[in-house]
């Protein structure tokens, strides 16, 4: 099931729970109301105690909520779970931020990642940014 997102270029918090995102989610709804999705992996990865979330949301009025169960390549650190999510309608608009949000040195071309659902990139002001589709 695909997720139900907000209207595009509606930013939230996007944060890496690594093995609880479903949990997290959950107690946060609990905590503001609001509509809970979840996109799992179809099979067991072995390392996750439960089904991995690639992506899950939680939409209320007062809060736009985005986490997953992945991590960064360096794991889970302080300062390094939280960044603001996008959420594109396609790889073409995702290639255009993508373009907007790097330095152009460090550009990056969406050709390398358009079966991605996520892809992460760090701005000129290094905030961390994840583009979802």
């Amino acid at each position: 099931m695909e997720l139900q997102r907000p209207n595009r270029f509606k930013s939230g918090v996007f944060i890496s729970f690594s093995g609880n995102c479903k949990a997290a989610l959950m107690f946060y709804q609990r905590c503001f109301g609001g509509i809970v999705q979840f996109e799992e992996f179809e099979e067991d990865l072995g390392v996750y105690l439960e089904t991995p979330v690639i992506i899950g949301s939680l939409i209320s009025e007062r809060i736009i909520l985005f986490g997953s169960d992945l991590i960064h390549d360096e794991g889970r650190k302080v300062g390094n779970h939280l960044s603001i999510f996008l959420p594109c309608k396609n790889v073409e608009e995702r290639t255009t931020v993508l373009n907007l949000l790097t330095p152009y040195e460090k550009c990056l071309a969406d050709q390398d990642y358009p079966e991605q659902r996520l892809v992460e990139v760090t701005d000129f002001y290094n905030v961390s940014w994840v583009l979802g589709l």
